[in-house]
């Protein structure tokens, strides 16, 4: 049970349509997301001007920096949930979803800390333009001030889907895109009783919605008695099993590694576009809102694959993850190219939510969404190969591919091609670098070693397989059902009836 709703047995049944039904809320809920932060962009943009666009763009390359230094761990622990509910072991799963806990509110806490200090010097190593630094600075420190809540939204979403469950984390995220979406204008211009912030009101919006909207969360799991929640006798499980930290953190920190390497490359690639003036960078901004809802499919397919396939490994059912895989990988290849070709086909008239029509930042983003939206077809595809190779627990080589494909051909061929093609060695770096994800992704899937890889040492359950009639199964059933019968005959109380 997970929110007092039965969840779906990712262990059974098609696998198609369940990979399917369980995505849709995913993809549901990454849409909510990005509007979210689409949203945010126009209010920004229209408001307050290209130079605070850009301010946003480069200070959320931070924050997403550092949602990815989070995500493996959330990652970590939904496969361990996961395999623990796939193995039918709850108390495996509770102390994982204790040590998990006390385990993110640390992290959380660290990381939101430090990053107030630290904002104006991540700012100036990525080269923010002048006209934009004092606005970043503000909007920034405000996000760092919001990331303990962001974490742990994430961690208790991840959570829900290791279960089984993906639709309640969609119905609480359109409480907060919706709060957010209501307070960024009336916080950033100051309108009725709300103070005028300016850019800072963008990130205050954000801060205040994830706030109320993971307290909802947790109250709400509380009320339905979820699996993820501890009650009074249960926290003790706080403390910190130290396995499980083992887990969390070599088995999370790598995927956070893959995380961060790809934002790390995106703040690189932020810094080279920056080196070519605001126009170009506001342009860059506005093609990059359109990449998240390409990207959004292959995400959602993603997580659902690494959700079932965590499951049917704890379960000892590999020969499922096989099909979970190939199902996946062709349901990508479908939903992440459609998108591609729709924005393609629209570009000069979607682009003009983020940009006016008479910016000269518009033919510029035109420009550079037909060179970079074709690679997003091979990235979604590589995606689903890394999902299920992690859901094993082999999270190193899903790394290696990713910091072989950013940092050995995309960040390097767009630095050395720069001098001689200006911009133009940006963009045509990405589709190169998506290309090489999938060759290494899908190399490691057909001939690496993840199928023997675990995350815990679970025992698969004992299951109700059909009979095939060969070997000692039938002879021990039979002797069982003799014996039985025979202590049936033999006790005084056994009823005197046929049959009995």
């Amino acid at each position: 049970m997970a929110g007092g709703r039965k969840v779906p047995d990712l262990t059974t049944g098609p696998i198609g349509r369940t990979l399917v039904l369980f995505a849709l809320p995913v993809m549901a809920t990454n849409i909510l997301h990005s509007v979210n932060g689409s949203a945010n962009a126009v209010w920004v943009s229209h408001i307050l001007g290209e130079a605070a666009l850009t301010a946003t763009v480069n200070a959320n390359q931070i924050m997403f920096l550092m949602l990815g230094a989070v995500f493996g761990l959330s990652m970590a622990s939904n496969i361990m949930i996961g395999q623990a509910v796939g193995a039918r072991d709850e108390a495996q799963a509770k102390k994982v979803i204790g040590t998990s806990t006390a385990f993110f509110v640390a992290v959380s806490l660290s990381v939101g800390l430090l990053g107030v200090w630290l904002t104006p010097h991540i700012l100036d190593a990525m080269g923010t333009p002048a006209a934009a630094r004092r606005d970043a600075i503000a909007y920034l420190r405000v996000i760092f001030s919001a990331m303990p809540f962001m974490y742990f939204f994430s961690y208790v979403m991840m959570a829900q889907r290791g279960v089984g469950d993906s639709r309640t984390p969609f119905y609480f995220s359109i409480l907060m895109v919706a709060l957010d979406i209501v307070l960024n204008p009336l916080l950033i211009t100051g309108y009725g009783p709300f103070p005028e912030l300016g850019i800072a009101g963008s990130a205050t919006a954000t801060l205040i919605a994830q706030t109320i909207t993971l307290a909802a969360m947790i109250v709400h799991l509380y009320r339905r008695k979820s699996i993820l929640v501890l009650r009074p006798g249960e926290f003790r499980l706080l403390v910190p099993d130290l396995p499980i930290i083992r887990g969390l953190v070599f088995k999370g920190v790598p995927m956070s590694f893959q995380m961060m390497v790809t934002s790390l490359a995106a703040v690189t690639m932020m810094s080279l576009v920056n080196r070519h003036g605001v126009e170009t960078s506001a342009a860059y901004g506005a093609a990059a809102q359109l990449w998240t809802y390409v990207q959004m499919p292959a995400m959602a397919l993603g997580a659902a694959v690494s959700s079932m396939a965590a499951q049917n490994v704890g379960a000892g059912r590999m020969d499922r993850v096989e099909q979970i895989a190939r199902t996946g990988s062709l349901w990508a290849l479908l939903f992440t190219a459609v998108p591609v070709v729709l924005i393609y086909l629209a570009d000069p008239w979607v682009l003009r939510a983020f940009l006016p029509g008479d910016s000269p930042s518009l033919p510029i983003a035109i420009h550079i969404n037909s060179i970079v939206l074709w690679g997003f077809i091979p990235f979604g595809i590589a995606f689903i190969f890394s999902g299920v190779v992690r859901a094993t627990g082999a999270v190193w080589p899903p790394l290696l591919a990713m910091v072989i494909s950013l940092w050995v051909v995309r960040v390097p061929l767009a630095t050395a091609l720069e001098p001689h093609m200006g911009a133009e060695a940006i963009w045509i770096s990405f589709p190169i670098g998506s290309a090489v994800t999938l060759i290494l992704a899908a190399g490691y899937y057909v001939w690496g070693g993840w199928r023997t890889s675990r995350m815990l040492p679970t025992t698969p359950p004992v299951t109700d397989e059909p009979d095939t009639g060969f070997g000692q199964p039938m002879i021990e059933e039979a002797e069982a059902l003799a014996d039985a019968a025979e202590a049936s005959r033999r006790s005084p109380s056994a009823p005197n009836t046929p049959g009995s």
